[in-house]
């Protein structure tokens, strides 16, 4: 009887998972792939040429140890690293960053889609509490994540991983150390809104914030899966690294739990519009959701960076 009750809901998560439109899996990703990887030559599931001077291996590395352990789908994570030399193009600020790669990018910049990935950092190279970091951000900085001291923000130092949305503080959580943190970006690009979910370790994700009002845009090469740090005058370099796992984009209902993603795997997800209550671990780090975008604690940005991208 059991078996055929675990038999049925597991065919009944798999007739509500979504699809992917894009997977970013590290899974079969090389330092030497990335490498091969040209204007001229562009193969693999990544465009690669926003790092510095040195060579890929300076910036990147693929290893089980790096993947989230509670994703079965993920058996490679890889190691984004900021070094003295990771000046792109000789600006101020430190990047190390990959870019989706999509046979049809209309696939992955219309309609609603969820952004799937996790991130993780050590107390070895941890990021900069004095730096404010830019993470899986837009070319027009829509929504992102950040970590560190906002930039142009009073202190010496902050520890809050911080969710953006139209460069306003939407929801935060400590980041500590050795704590895989997995989200999706809820992205309506024709409605123009975008929501967040959330969760730690092998826990599903739920949602932490419906979807707000966000100038959502894309032309599904500007998805920014790596780090930019601003600089900061007085704070010296060091290297830093962060960790990123389960990176993908897909349609449909979302898939909330960590077995794998996609219809193609066995996985539980929730309608798009379905209301989900957020449900936080006794483990899990506390979060904030800021109820208005216009609190006193929201800042917005002062900084805006573009890339342009050349054949």
């Amino acid at each position: 009887m059991f078996k055929q009750s675990a038999l049925a809901a597991l065919l009944l998560r798999l007739a509500a998972a979504g699809t992917t439109e894009w997977s970013g899996s590290f899974n079969d990703v090389t330092v030497s792939s990335l490498e091969d990887w040209s204007w001229s030559n562009q193969v693999g599931e990544y465009q690669w040429y926003i790092y510095g001077t040195g060579n890929t291996s300076d910036y990147l590395a693929f290893d089980a140890s790096y993947a989230n352990p509670d994703d079965s789908s993920s058996t490679v994570g890889a190691k984004v690293s900021l070094t003295s030399t990771s000046y792109w193009e000789g600006q101020t600020m430190r990047r190390t960053e990959l870019i989706p790669q999509a046979s049809d990018t209309s696939a992955i910049d219309s309609g609603t889609l969820y952004y799937h990935f996790s991130i993780m950092r050590e107390d070895t190279n941890a990021p900069s509490v004095a730096r404010e970091h830019q993470i899986a951000f837009f070319e027009s900085h829509f929504t992102e994540l950040q970590y560190g001291l906002a930039d142009g923000g009073s202190g010496s130092g902050d520890t809050t991983l911080r969710w953006m949305a139209n460069s306003a503080e939407q929801w935060n959580v400590t980041m500590e150390a050795g704590i895989w943190h997995n989200f999706a970006y809820e992205i309506d690009f024709s409605g123009g809104t975008v929501g967040l979910w959330h969760s730690t370790g092998g826990d599903d994700l739920t949602s932490v914030v419906s979807p707000v009002s966000a100038s959502a845009s894309s032309n599904g090469e500007d998805w920014h899966v790596g780090v930019l740090e601003l600089p900061v005058t007085g704070v010296s370099d060091t290297t830093e690294d962060l960790y990123f796992s389960g990176v993908y984009i897909e349609s449909g209902d979302i898939t909330t739990t960590f077995s794998g993603s996609s219809s193609a795997a066995a996985v539980s997800s929730v309608a798009a519009s379905s209301t989900v209550a957020a449900a936080t671990s006794a483990a899990a780090p506390q979060t904030t959701a800021l109820v208005s975008a216009t609190s006193s604690v929201c800042k917005p940005r002062t900084t805006t960076v573009y890339v342009t991208a050349s054949a």
